[in-house]
């Protein structure tokens, strides 16, 4: 990892644990069971990337640009998104644990989540119109001034949205999981 830029390279059980990489960019290129837990990414960029089964949690991404990232298998536990570069800011996650993370203010429209744990995940102030959450479990998930219009949520579940304070038009959601609309009336469906 060397190089300043890297194209079209595989990385395969590198461990960078606590590492600060600083000004590198990767682009198509697959990292494979690799280790950056606690690790900074200073200002890189990732581009056409793809992570798998890597364990990135509370892994900081200060001024880093995630253009069609895509994250499989992942551990990322409490990592803040929010630091990240907006422009062109595109990312999927497919069975990853992702808890306690944050996405603060961050525009991510037609995002998919899928088969992954968003525990207390932090979504206040997220653009993320059309996006998809399937197979999700959103148990203490944070919806607040969060754009969810056409956002699908029919196999989401343990989520609390208050349709009040987030944009939910359009969005679709499941019989058996609408109570996590109405949590705040304090009502009972029978």
């Amino acid at each position: 990892m060397e190089a300043h830029v890297h194209d079209d390279k595989t990385f395969e059980d590198i461990s960078y644990s606590e590492k600060q990489i600083n000004g590198k960019e990767f682009n198509d290129c697959v990292f494979k069971k690799c280790d950056f837990s606690n690790s900074e990414f200073l200002r890189c960029k990732f581009v056409d990337c793809i992570f798998d089964g890597c364990n990135l949690s509370m892994m900081k991404l200060p001024s880093t640009t995630l253009n069609n990232v895509v994250f499989k298998h992942c551990k990322m536990l409490g990592i803040n998104f929010s630091p990240c570069i907006d422009f062109l800011f595109s990312v999927r996650f497919e069975s990853c644990l992702l808890d306690y993370s944050s996405f603060m203010g961050k525009k991510m429209p037609k995002t998919t989540f899928i088969k992954t744990t968003l525990k207390e995940v932090n979504f206040s102030g997220t653009n993320l119109p059309g996006s998809v959450f399937n197979d999700i479990d959103l148990n203490g998930a944070i919806f607040n001034q969060t754009d969810l219009s056409s956002a699908n949520f029919t196999t989401a579940y343990n989520y609390i949205i208050d349709p009040e304070l987030n944009n939910v038009k359009r969005a679709t959601f499941s019989a058996d999981s609408i109570l996590g609309l109405l949590a705040k009336y304090d009502v009972r469906i029978g």
